[in-house]
This record gives C-alpha cells, structure tokens and sequence, in this order.
C-alpha cells in the first residue's frame, strides 16, 4: 500500500503528515510505504496552532472545520487523549488527493510558458559558486581536473545534509564543505590550501524570464543598508564593492544569493563581455570563506523566514518605500481571501477608496474647468495677438470661479507612485505564478490567453475617456489622446493577467466615481437654470 505525502512542512497538509503521521504509521506495523513527492509551497505555511491549520485546510478545499479535523488528524492508534479514532481508508484517500492537488500546483509554478519544467541556468553562463584562483597556473588547473564529492547523491528534503566537494589541483587542494537545508538555503565553507588566494561568484542570473518589462541584472545591500544595482546591459568596467551584507543575480522571478551579516563581503562586479555588458560578482575570498545561499525563487515568505534583510532581493524600483507595505498588505488579503485574483480585486478597491479624495478634487477641477471652457475660449480669441493680456485674463476667471488649471493634474501626478508602486509588486510577485483567478484565467502571472482582459481593459478606458471633461483646445492632441485606449490595448496584449486585471478594475472604479461626479454638476447646472 502506498500513501503519497507532500514532505514539505511549509504546508498545513505536510507539516502534520510528516509530523505526527510518520512515528504512528511505524507504530501500525503496517506494509506502509510513503511516497515523498512536494516541493515548497509557501502559500500552506502552517500557523501556531492546530486550530489554524484546519482553518487553512478548511479555506483551501471548501470544507468545513469539523471536516478539515477529521480528515487531517494524527494517526494514532492510541491517541484517547485527543480522542479521536483512527480512520486509515479515509486518511489514505485525502492523502492521495492533496498529493495530486499539491503536486498540480508545484507543476504549474515551475513551468514555462510552453509547459516545459524550468532551467534557471544555461549550460554556457558562469555558474553558482565557481572559484577563479589569483594564481593563473592553478587557475588553469582548476578547468580540467575533477570534483570529488563525498556523496553520490543528496536528500535534504526532511533534516539537514552536508556534502563536501573536492578539488585536487597537484600542491594545492580546494574544499567546499556544504550544508543543505530543507528549506532550500545553504551554508558554505571554501578553502584552499598553501594560502591560495580565489574569489568565488554566486554565477550568472538565473536565465527563465528576463524581459523588457522587469528590472534584472546584479543587486547588493550595503552595510548603510543602501542598495546597489547593476541591471544587464549597464556593466561597462570592473566596479569594486565593499561591506556587501548580500549579494543576488536575478531575473524576474528566480535569483541566485549569497550572504553572511555577520562579516560583510568584498566583491568585484565586472561584464561577461564587451558585447553583452550583463553584470557577474565575483566575492574576494582570501584562502578560507564562510557564508550561506540560496538559488531559486524570489518567494517573500521564504526570504524573510531566512532573514528579513533578504526581501531586500525583490528589487521594486524606485517606488520600493511604496511597494514593500502594498506586497504584505496583498499577501495579508490573500491569506484570508486564498484566491490571488480576487486579492488583487480586494487591494485595488482598498486603494481606490485611499486615493479618492485626490481623484474627487482633480474630477471636480476638470468640471469647473469644463464650465469655463466657453468663456475661456472667448477670451483666448479677443487677445490672441496679446499673450500677456489673455494670460492675465485667464488667471482672473480662474480666481473668480474657484478653478485651478493645475487642479487635475496634480491629484494624478501624486498618484503616480502608487500606479508604479502595484505595477513593480504584480509585475515581479512569483507568488502569482501559477495561481489561477477564475474561469479562463489560470496563471496570473502569463498573459490572458485569449485577451478578454485586455480587451475589457481597453473598453473601460475608451469608456472613462468619453464621460470625463475633456479640456484639450489643441485638436492634434485631442486626437492623440483618443487613441490612448488602442495604444494601451495593445500593450497590455501580452502583460500578465493579475495586472490587467488591476487596470481592468481600477478603471472601472474610476468610472463609477466620473459619473458619481458628473451627475452631481448636472444637478447643480439644472437647479441654476
């Protein structure tokens, strides 16, 4: 008989299987045989107490608590304490389901866009923790003789493994001395002997998705808790960096890291070619070093977990100050809400609804703008040949009305930020990827598969363009205006799902309040006349 378990405590469903299953499953004397088959799922992360993790389980799967209890509680054969009767048949089947349900979901996570399982590295970069001796001779060496490893092979999934990697280069031995985590981080020793001076490099940026939409290339966090970044194509010359607390070459969604805050790193950061200008770190290590790692996904929970400096590795831009709260504000939502599309439906209402009284006073700007538009007109017509006197003018119509020409744009300008700040966070989120909305839309993180969304996206537009005032006199303008929403149509074609979605929403909510405003003038407009 086998039960197929997710061996991976960062989920409700592993954190009690291989827990509390395993010792009670032993204690059968069954012909049990357990199959281990997860990978991280940091989105399951068990809370504190039981009753949180049927809660979990219960919001997962649509079930009740009581079900979730009887469905996840421990085998034990005598177990009279938590009273509860062992049930095999039943615990065998929800085993094998989530397994599946977990299974699917790593799938999905880790697959391209042509359904293929990812490779974070080509077979032609530099690779994670090579070494380049200062001493050109064993530098030479070090290509052509092989690495021993203590170990055939390594399993790390349940308990910490070590494995030590070594070099023979004739006077001079290297020794890589590893230990591997469940988690997926890595604590590493380099020395080598007779005082050989190496540097060692935490490889070339993981090569799944590096596009012209997300920032990717080199960053460091100083010991000022500043952040350095070198994005591919901008490494021109050797640029030396010292008091580094971390180091990461990233992609969108993959990075490769090394750090150690207790002693900082010296680093030399130089191009992989004269072509390419891409950024590789290579860390000045002496003869002996100590740090740790990690290569794989950018996930938030993961990363803090580690160490909280970490989440420094998402690189948000320049709106960072912004996007950092909005993220765990987004991750806050979605532990309660469990679907990241209707999470991002929660966050842009909740922003909306922050930002409305800088978008009310720009609506009710561009109103007054609109009413005064005819005598605006007039005036730039009697003194068109005078600029100081129509100016003059203008500034006393807009005085006696209460209108500000700078009262529509600055409420957008000041909202810029936030539109950056959502942008970078959907944009470079790897917790989207693979996580469905509804209907059609199956990874938030690919583009909608048969443009609904853009689509609709567009429409709102084009629809908010016509019901709100439009002030332009210049008629060219005008006109490029009005293809905005083709312009932008076409854009979002192939950005990810949850962020047209964020648009698609915004926009409608921004229609809402445009005719909450206009309907509100034509009021007043008709108690005048």
């Amino acid at each position: 008989m086998i039960i197929e378990i997710i061996s991976d405590y960062s989920c409700p469903f592993c954190y009690l299987a291989e827990k509390r299953y395993t010792d009670v499953l032993k204690s059968l004397n069954a012909n049990i045989q357990i199959k281990h088959t997860c990978y991280q799922l940091d989105e399951f992360a068990p809370k504190t107490t039981r009753e949180n993790v049927y809660s979990i389980f219960a919001k997962k799967y649509g079930v009740s608590e009581e079900v979730a209890k009887d469905q996840m509680m421990p085998l034990k054969k005598n177990a009279q304490d938590e009273g509860f009767e062992f049930n095999f048949d039943k615990i065998q089947s929800t085993h094998t389901l989530l397994a599946h349900q977990f299974a699917k979901a790593f799938e999905e996570k880790y697959k391209d866009d042509k359904g293929n399982q990812i490779k974070l590295f080509d077979a032609n970069q530099l690779r994670p923790l090579e070494v380049r001796f200062a001493d050109a001779n064993i530098n030479t060496d070090a290509f052509k003789v092989s690495v021993v490893a203590s170990s055939s092979s390594v399993d790390a999934t349940t308990s910490a493994q070590e494995l030590v990697l070594t070099q023979d280069l004739n006077s001079t031995i290297l020794i890589k001395k590893l230990k591997i985590y469940p988690d997926g981080h890595y604590d590493l020793t380099v020395s080598a002997t007779n005082d050989k001076q190496f540097f060692i490099t935490n490889g070339f940026r993981p090569n799944v998705l590096a596009d012209m939409y997300a920032v990717h290339g080199f960053i460091s966090k100083l010991n000022d808790n500043s952040l350095k970044t070198i994005e591919d194509g901008q490494s021109d010359k050797n640029e030396s960096i010292v008091g580094a607390k971390f180091i990461s070459s990233f992609d969108r969604y993959y990075a490769t890291v090394i750090y150690n805050f207790d002693k900082s790193l010296a680093i030399t950061v130089m191009p992989d070619s004269t072509e390419n200008l891409n950024p590789q770190a290579f860390i000045h290590a002496g003869s002996v070093i100590s740090f740790s790692g990690l290569i794989g996904p950018k996930n938030h929970k993961d990363l803090e977990a580690l160490n909280p400096e970490l989440i420094d590795v998402i690189d948000y831009g320049w709106f960072t100050f912004i996007a950092k709260p909005m993220f765990i504000l987004l991750q806050f939502i979605q532990s309660y809400v469990g679907n990241w599309g209707w999470t991002i439906v929660i966050l842009t209402i909740l922003i909306k609804l922050v930002l409305y009284p800088l978008s009310f006073k720009g609506m009710v700007s561009m109103q007054k703008l609109k009413d005064l538009a005819p005598k605006m007109k007039e005036i730039q017509v009697k003194y068109k040949d005078d600029k100081q006197k129509q100016s003059m003018h203008m500034m006393e119509l807009y005085k006696k009305h209460g209108a500000n020409p700078m009262g529509g744009c600055l409420p957008l300008i000041l909202q810029i930020p936030v539109f950056f700040a959502i942008y970078r966070v959907l944009l470079n989120a790897i917790e989207l990827k693979g996580a469905p909305w509804m209907f059609w839309v199956h990874d938030l993180a690919e583009m909608d598969p048969y443009f609904v969304l853009p689509i609709l996206m567009g429409a709102t537009m084009f629809l908010q363009q016509k019901i709100t005032p439009n002030t332009m006199q210049d008629e060219m303008q005008k006109k490029i205006f009005q293809f905005l929403p083709i312009i932008f149509t076409f854009f979002f074609l192939w950005f990810p799902a949850g962020l047209t979605l964020y648009w698609f929403i915004n926009n409608l909510f921004t229609i809402g309040q445009q005719y909450y405003i206009n309907s509100v003038f034509e009021r007043k407009r008709a108690e005048k006349n």
